[in-house]
């Protein structure tokens, strides 16, 4: 398993005066390496007053402002994590520089702000040197490296300003180990707080490395802690922070890495501040805290590491194509205030990138229809024609940024996908998927959209009107290929009869079960469809005979397949995408083959564990 930005533990290096700093990083997961805490702790104790001169004086206006579309802009972690030739000369993850960060800036504003790229994100390290090495300030506080930024963090934040950009900052949750300094570390603008006083006595570790102490909020000096860093960001002039490591989450579960209170803290602080700073948390986020990300950051990784620490930035394999699969149970949650986030979208250099152009295409179709944030790993300064196209389309853009819903599956999970949304004018975003190894075609039945007839097609990735379609759009795709549309209709709805799951009418077989589901149509549905569990629609009737494509209402926490037949014959196994929980329903369209009066239509668990069924919808005609 990856992580999210950080190495092992090494002695800290604590300075009494303020000093910009040096550092290297690391995403990968951290080495178990015991720390031996410096003894160079500060003996000021009292509190240094914040200068209101050179305090942020953003708007608070401009805190409500936040994350009302999914941010753009670039982030330097998948070139410090690549072991692609030149980029990190010095060693692992030493392409974190000063340097480097703004030649990128230079980069963005002269061809990507133009286009709404905006965000210029240092990830990890910034406070460690190229052997790790960490550097605190008097307070327990993380302070550049000098080797990395000898000019400091503000600097680097103006420099960026200056540019018309914004410059964000990362840290990982809790107190790190290292800035313990064996509990005398005094904690800024308190009178008698100390790192003793911030964490648990037992000193219980935390977030996705267990480099940090975990913070004892019920203790007040530990959101002084944090009041400080926010602060300290505040003051420097970062307008978006990276929190990393979060759990539940980030390849950790149970009390110690609980750190939806660490998240709630920072977001007090950042309001404290009176500067709008984004919060970001990462890595790989449990959905069933969801209400918890929703409440107090603007954004949530959703998955681990896009990038694959190999020779290139990311692979198919390892891991974009993960998405896909991880992306469906998240759709409903993002909207303006706060974005479901998939991670790093380098698509700008293909032989940098790893990854064919059919393959480009799709990994920026899904980011920008999933309404993720747009911020790309690559090196700006080489981006290749084919690169610059994809990250500048006008229509893309203005469809991610746009006020309407991300896209979801409306078919199966499997080799070929149809992802739709409907918008508030009536049109669809509709992206057809060529997951498979091979070309395939791939077709959009206007049916598992709700109507029929004919259809105005415009081609989003081509700027070209495809002219009406009558009843569907099909493409001949090549391996992991895409298409995206805007698709209006121009026919009727298309009337269905509902079929409900937990009728007297329909047969159950085995483990399956009526239960409630407040949610769902007629507040049930039938579950336990497991180890044989069988759901059995009966007089399913229809005047003429054919193939129908029926709507399937179901709930699935995570990706399930089930067997489907009609009338006892052959049954096709479908994989369901999430629907992020066990009371929300989704629906997916599928064929089936009907005979003209009666039929009967089967859901069967196999061995295996099936999703939740609703309702099925069954079309008048086929």
């Amino acid at each position: 398993m990856r992580s999210s930005s950080y190495p092992a533990i090494y002695p800290a290096t604590f300075h009494v005066r303020p000093r910009s700093g040096r550092r290297a990083v690391g995403h990968l997961l951290v080495l178990a390496l015991t720390a031996t805490l410096a003894t160079a702790v500060p003996a000021a104790r009292a509190a240094t007053p914040a200068a209101p001169a050179a305090r942020a004086t953003a708007d608070l206006a401009g805190l409500t402002d936040l994350a009302a579309k999914p941010y753009m802009g670039w982030s330097s972690w998948s070139m410090q994590s690549s072991k692609y030739p030149g980029l990190n000369p010095d060693g692992d993850y030493s392409y974190l520089t000063e340097t480097n960060v703004l030649r990128q800036a230079d980069t963005m504003a002269s061809r990507l702000k133009r286009y709404g790229y905006t965000y210029v994100n240092l990830d990890a390290g910034w406070w460690r040197d190229a052997d790790w090495k960490p550097r605190f300030d008097p307070y327990g506080r993380q302070e550049a490296d000098p080797g990395r930024f000898p000019h400091g963090m503000k600097s680097v934040a103006d420099r960026i300003h200056a540019k018309g950009l914004k410059p964000g900052i990362y840290l990982p949750v809790g107190l790190e180990k290292e800035a313990y300094g064996a509990g005398k570390v005094p904690i800024w603008n308190t009178e008698d707080c100390t790192t003793a006083d911030i964490v648990y006595d037992d000193l219980r570790t935390t977030n996705g490395w267990d480099s940090a102490y975990k913070l004892d909020f019920s203790r007040p000096c530990a959101q002084k802690y944090v009041d400080s860093q926010a602060r300290m960001f505040a003051d420097w002039g970062y307008d978006f922070l990276k929190l990393d490591g979060v759990g539940p989450g980030s390849g950790q579960s149970g009390d110690n890495y609980d750190n939806v209170a660490d998240v709630a803290a920072w977001q007090r602080a950042i309001a404290a501040t009176g500067r709008p700073i984004h919060l970001e948390i990462s890595w790989g986020l449990d959905i069933g805290h969801v209400g918890d990300w929703k409440k107090y950051s603007n954004g949530w990784r959703i998955d681990t590491d896009v990038e694959c620490y190999c020779n290139t930035l990311v692979s198919w394999e390892n891991s974009v194509d993960d998405r896909w699969d991880d992306a469906p149970g998240w759709s409903r949650h993002g909207g303006p205030g706060g974005w479901s986030d998939l991670d790093s979208l380098d698509v700008g250099n293909g032989e940098m990138d790893g990854l064919t152009k059919a393959e480009r295409q799709s990994y920026a179709t899904l980011w920008a229809i999933a309404k993720s944030p747009l911020y790309t790993g690559d090196d700006l300064t080489r981006l290749d024609d084919y690169g610059l196209s994809l990250l500048t389309n006008r229509e893309v853009i203005a469809l991610n940024q746009a006020d309407t819903p991300p896209a979801r599956p409306v078919t199966p999970s499997g080799d070929q996908q149809v992802w739709a949304a409907e918008r508030p004018d009536g049109s669809y975003t509709v992206a057809l998927f060529n997951l498979g190894d091979n070309p395939a075609a791939v077709t959009a039945d206007w049916s598992s959209l709700g109507f029929s007839g004919n259809a105005a097609v415009r081609d989003l990735w081509n700027h070209e009107n495809l002219g009406a379609h009558p009843d569907k759009v099909t493409q001949a795709l090549p391996a992991h290929g895409s298409r995206l549309f805007t698709v209006t209709p121009r026919g009727p709805a298309r009337p269905t009869t509902g079929y409900e799951a937990e009728s007297p009418a329909n047969t159950l077989g085995g483990n399956a079960s009526v239960a409630d589901c407040g949610a769902c149509s007629g507040a049930h549905k039938v579950g336990s469809l497991y180890g044989g569990g069988t759901l059995r629609f009966n007089d399913v009737t229809v005047k003429k005979a054919g193939r129908y494509l029926i709507d399937v209402a179901y709930v699935s926490g995570d990706p399930r397949s089930v067997k489907v037949s009609a009338n006892g014959n052959g049954a096709t196994s479908l994989k369901f995408p999430s629907t992020g929980d066990w009371g929300t329903p989704e629906t997916v369209s599928l064929p089936v083959t009907l005979a003209a009066g009666a039929n009967s239509v089967t859901f069967d668990s196999g061995t295996g564990y099936a999703p939740d069924i609703d309702r099925i919808g069954v079309p008048t005609l086929p």
